[in-house]
C-alpha cells in the first residue's frame, strides 16, 4: 500500500495500527506465561501444603490429646501457717488448678479478648487472623504479628517437647493440627480452663490462680475487670509487663485490654473508663517467700523424706505449725540485737559487721556455709504441744542456708546446768543444800596441768543453798553438785531431756563444755514450762491431696520426765533466774517483759557463745548468738548481756497481741519453810533477817533442826545423821 503526504503527515508509518497489536499479542503470551507459572506455582504450594499437612504428623511427630483426658498440669506443695495462711510454695511452677466455674468471668473475657477475640467462633484456627498475620509480616518484611489462637497456644503449652517455641512452619502445621482434634474432642469452657491454668504469668507462676495471689494476694474468684485485665496484658510478655518492674508500661497494656473488652461487648463505654481509671494496686509483697526460709527448708527435707518428688508435682498442701506474726517478731529482735552488738551499744566490738561484709566483693549467687560476721538463731516451741511457732536459723539465708537451729552444735554453756539440779532434784536434794562455791582444783586424765574452773565474775562466795547457786549462775556450785551426783547420772538426766550430742564424762560437762543442738534445747526445756512434761518438736500438722485427703499427719510426742512436786521446784528456781538473777536486768529492768516467765542464761569460758533459753507457761524460746567460726564476741560476752534482750523484745511483741500468760499453780504437797540460807538448817529467832529466806520442800526432805550458827547454846544441838558442821553438807537429807 502507498502513502500519501497526508498519510505521512498524520503520522501513520505502516499498516494500521500494526505496533499496538504486536505489543497485544506480546502481552497475551506473556500473561500466558505468567498465569500457567502462578498456577504451577500454586499447585506445587498447594500441593506442598497438603503434603506437610497430611505428613507433618507422621508416626509420633504429633502428640496425642487423649492425655488431656486425665491431664492434671503440675502443681506446687502450697505451705501454710498454723492460721492458714499460704506463706510459700514447694517446687518450680507454682500452680493452683482451678475450675472453669471458679474463675472470674472478667477474667475469662479479658484473656478472650485479647489474645483471641473470634475465640467462641473459630474451631481452633481463625483464618481471617491468618490473613491479616501474613498481610502485616509483609508490609514489615518480618515477623509482626502471630495468630496463635487459644487453642494452638494450649496445645505449645501442655506439648513443649512434640510442639517447640521456635517460630517455623512445621511447628505451626502441628499447632493447628493439634487445636483442631482438640476442638472437636472438648468444649470451648473446658478448653479455656486448661489454657488459664497452664499459661505463665511471671516468676514462679503459672496459671491464674498463682498470677492472681502473686500480684493481688487474692483468689482469681475475686479479681475485679481492671485486675483480671491486667494479668491478661501481663501474660503478653511477662517479663516486659510486670507491674511492679515496669508500672507505666504494665497500665498501658491493661487499659488496652479494657478497650479490647469494650469494642467487644464485654463491658460498656462507661465501665471501661472507670476501671481504666481504677489505680493498679499490688499487695505490699510478692508473699511471704522471704520469711521463716530457715523453717521452711527443715519442713521440705521432711517432707521430701516421706514423698520424694511427687513433693512437687502433686499440689500437695502441707499445713504446718508456724507462727507469721510470732516469725516476723522474732527476725525483728535477733536483728535488731545483732545491729545493737555491732554498733558497740554494749562495748568494743572488733569484728566485720554484716553491713561491711555486704559491702564486700561477694561471689554473686554463692552461698557460704560458715559466715564472718556475727551470727544469731531463735526458735520457738509451743510447750504443750512441742509446735515450732518460730525458726530463725541464721541472719541471711540468701548468704548461709545453715541452719543454726537444727544443724549447729555449739557449747551449751550455763544453759545445761538445769539439768544437773534437776538430777539433785530427783536425788530428793532439797533446794536448801549447801555447796561451797570456793575454788576447787582437778587433774584430768591426759592434761599437764590442773583443771581449775572460775566463776563468771571470777571470784567466790562461800556456801550457798542451790537455788542461790543457779540464780547467779555458779560455775563452781554446779560443778561440786555434778560431781557428787556423778557424771554419768547428769548425762541420763540430759539423755533424758532430749539431748542427742556426744556428752563427755568430764567435770566440765556440768558448767556446759558439751556442744548441743538449739532445737533439742528448747524442747528440753518445754518440761520446765510444763512441770515435768517434754514435747518433742514438731513443724507439720498434717498434708492433704488436692482433694483435700490427709496423706500424712505426723503425731506429737510428749513424755514425762518428772513428777509436777519435784520439777515445781525446778522450776521455781528458773523463775528466780529472771526474778533476781543474771537475766533480771535485761529482761525485767531494761527489757521490761514482767509477765511471769523463768529461764537460763548462758555463756562459755571464752565468750564465744551467749545464750539466755527463757519460757512461759505457754512457750519456750531459745536464743543464740555467735560466730559460724568460735571466737570471743566481746569483752565481757554473756547471754544475759547479749542474748536475754533479744529475748524480752521478742517476748513483748507476743505478748502484746495476745492474754498475758498465766503462772505455773503449785502442787498443795508442798512445804514452805524459813531457813538460813547460808548454812541450810531451819532459821532461829537468833539468824540475821539478811542470812534467811522462805524455801519450798517436798515432803521428807525438809530440814529437822535449827540453825546451829547462830545459836548462843550451840552445844546441846542434835544433828541428823551425815550433818556436818563445815558449811557443806547442811539441810536435810538427800
Amino acid at each position: 500500500m502507498t502513502m500519501t503526504g497526508s498519510d505521512r503527515r498524520r503520522g501513520v508509518t505502516g499498516p494500521p495500527r500494526l505496533a499496538e497489536r504486536v505489543r497485544r499479542s506480546f502481552t497475551a503470551r506473556t500473561t500466558r506465561i505468567v498465569g500457567f507459572c502462578i498456577l504451577i506455582v500454586a499447585a506445587l504450594g498447594l500441593g506442598a501444603t497438603c503434603g506437610s499437612w497430611t505428613r507433618a504428623c507422621a508416626g509420633t511427630a504429633c502428640p496425642s490429646i487423649a492425655v488431656l483426658e486425665g491431664y492434671r498440669p503440675t502443681q506446687t506443695a502450697k505451705v501454710y501457717a498454723a492460721d492458714g495462711r499460704l506463706f510459700t510454695e514447694l517446687g518450680i511452677e507454682r500452680r493452683t488448678v482451678l475450675g472453669f466455674d471458679d474463675m472470674a468471668p472478667s477474667v475469662r473475657a479479658a484473656f478472650v479478648a485479647v489474645e483471641d477475640q473470634r475465640f467462641y467462633e473459630h474451631g481452633g484456627i481463625d483464618y481471617r487472623r491468618i490473613l491479616g498475620a501474613i498481610r502485616s509480616n509483609i508490609l514489615a518484611l518480618g515477623f509482626a504479628e502471630g495468630f496463635s489462637t487459644i487453642t494452638m497456644q494450649l496445645a505449645r503449652n501442655v506439648f513443649p517437647e512434640k510442639l517447640p517455641s521456635a517460630k517455623d512452619l512445621r511447628r505451626k502445621v502441628r499447632e493447628m493440627r493439634v487445636a483442631l482434634e482438640i476442638e472437636r474432642t472438648y468444649s470451648k469452657n473446658k478448653i479455656l480452663e486448661l489454657y488459664l491454668n497452664q499459661i505463665y504469668l511471671g516468676g514462679p507462676a503459672y496459671g491464674i490462680e498463682a498470677g492472681a495471689q502473686r500480684y493481688f494476694g487474692k483468689s482469681a474468684r475475686d479479681l475485679n475487670v481492671a485486675e483480671g485485665a491486667l494479668l491478661a496484658a501481663v501474660a503478653n510478655l511477662p517479663g516486659r509487663y510486670d507491674p511492679r518492674r515496669n508500672p507505666q508500661l504494665a497500665l498501658q497494656r491493661r487499659n488496652l485490654v479494657i478497650n479490647l473488652m469494650r469494642d467487644q461487648g464485654y463491658i460498656t463505654r462507661q465501665e471501661a473508663e472507670r476501671w481504666k481509671s481504677y489505680p493498679v494496686v499490688l499487695r505490699s509483697r510478692e508473699g511471704f517467700d522471704d520469711v521463716a526460709p530457715y523453717f521452711t527448708e527443715w519442713v521440705r527435707t521432711q517432707l521430701y523424706d516421706r514423698f520424694g518428688t511427687r513433693l512437687y508435682e502433686r499440689g500437695y498442701r502441707v499445713y504446718t505449725t508456724l507462727d507469721l506474726d510470732m516469725q516476723l517478731a522474732a527476725e525483728r529482735a535477733i536483728e535488731n540485737q545483732l545491729e545493737l552488738i555491732e554498733n558497740e551499744e554494749y562495748g568494743p566490738y572488733h569484728h566485720v559487721t554484716y553491713q561491711e561484709d555486704l559491702e564486700n566483693d561477694r561471689e554473686p549467687g554463692v552461698k557460704r556455709e560458715k559466715t564472718p560476721y556475727l551470727q544469731g538463731a531463735m526458735v520457738t516451741l509451743d510447750v504443750e504441744t512441742g509446735y515450732v511457732r518460730v525458726m530463725v536459723g541464721g541472719r541471711d539465708y540468701n548468704d548461709s542456708e545453715w541452719n543454726r537451729v537444727t544443724l549447729a552444735q555449739r557449747q551449751a554453756g550455763s544453759t545445761f546446768k538445769p539439768f544437773v539440779y534437776t538430777a539433785a532434784v530427783r536425788a530428793h536434794y532439797p533446794l536448801s543444800y549447801i555447796v561451797d562455791d570456793a575454788p576447787i582444783s582437778l587433774w584430768i586424765q591426759g592434761d599437764s596441768m590442773p583443771w581449775e574452773p572460775q566463776n563468771f565474775e571470777l571470784d567466790f562466795r562461800g556456801p550457798m543453798t542451790l537455788r542461790k547457786g543457779i540464780r547467779q549462775s555458779r560455775n563452781l556450785v554446779a560443778v561440786k553438785l555434778g560431781r557428787e551426783l556423778g557424771e554419768q547420772a547428769v548425762i541420763g538426766e540430759a539423755r533424758r531431756f532430749g539431748l542427742s550430742t556426744r556428752l563427755y564424762r568430764v567435770p566440765s560437762l556440768h558448767i556446759g563444755s558439751a556442744d548441743v543442738i538449739p532445737l533439742e534445747m528448747a524442747s528440753a526445756y518445754t518440761a520446765f514450762a510444763t512441770l515435768g512434761v517434754r514435747a518433742a518438736p514438731i513443724g507439720i500438722l498434717r498434708v492433704e491431696d488436692d482433694n483435700g485427703n490427709i496423706v500424712w499427719e505426723p503425731q506429737t510426742r510428749r513424755e514425762r520426765l518428772m513428777d509436777e512436786e519435784h520439777m515445781w521446784l525446778v522450776t521455781d528456781m528458773l523463775q528466780d533466774v529472771v526474778r533476781r538473777g543474771t537475766a533480771t536486768l535485761r529482761v525485767r529492768s531494761l527489757g521490761g517483759f514482767m509477765h511471769p516467765a523463768g529461764g537460763k542464761t548462758g555463756t562459755t569460758n571464752d565468750g564465744a557463745d551467749v545464750w539466755f533459753i527463757g519460757f512461759t507457761s505457754e512457750l519456750v524460746t531459745a536464743v543464740w548468738i555467735g560466730f559460724d567460726e568460735p571466737k570471743k564476741i566481746k569483752t565481757q560476752s554473756s547471754g544475759g548481756q547479749l542474748a536475754a534482750p533479744a529475748w524480752a523484745a521478742f517476748m513483748n511483741d507476743v505478748y502484746e497481741r495476745r492474754p498475758p500468760p498465766s503462772d505455773w499453780q503449785r502442787p498443795e504437797s508442798l512445804i514452805l519453810l524459813r531457813i538460813d540460807h547460808d548454812t541450810g538448817y531451819l532459821a532461829s529467832s537468833w539468824c540475821p533477817r539478811e542470812s534467811t529466806s522462805y524455801e519450798w520442800f517436798i515432803p521428807g526432805t525438809e530440814p529437822v533442826d535449827f540453825c546451829p550458827v547462830h545459836n548462843p547454846f550451840r552445844s546441846g544441838i542434835a544433828m541428823r545423821p551425815g550433818q556436818q558442821l563445815d558449811g557443806h553438807r547442811h539441810g536435810g537429807s538427800h
